[in-house]
């Protein structure tokens, strides 16, 4: 095995990592670690609609990177504790940090 990762922990971190490789997601991942925001305040580069940008939260919420708070007609939504810490954990360490033990 490379590393001290379990193969569920890979499948894991992917799964993860794949709601954030997204440029938009990303996008709005970058927006939310500077302030928690309105939905009517995301903006994206290219400008997409509203229903695309409700697809592309859910895949951040269901991920349990962000979180929505229904205020009225509208929903704030900020990072999840430790999101960050999380995507950062789940980046593979440089290769010579890794113990790897030759099969020579």
């Amino acid at each position: 095995m490379i590393g001290s990762r379990l193969p569920e922990q890979y499948v894991a971190d992917a799964a993860l990592l794949s709601a954030v490789a997204d440029p938009i997601r990303l996008q709005l991942v970058a927006q939310l670690a500077v302030r928690p925001s309105c939905v009517c305040n995301l903006v994206t580069d290219p400008e997409i609609p509203g229903n695309l940008l409700s697809y592309h939260l859910k895949k951040l919420r269901d991920a349990g990177l962000i979180e929505g708070t229904r205020r009225g007609r509208w929903i704030d939504y900020a990072l999840t504790d430790g999101a960050l810490d999380r995507l950062a954990a789940a980046l593979p360490a440089p290769i010579d940090a890794l113990p790897l033990t030759s099969a020579r």
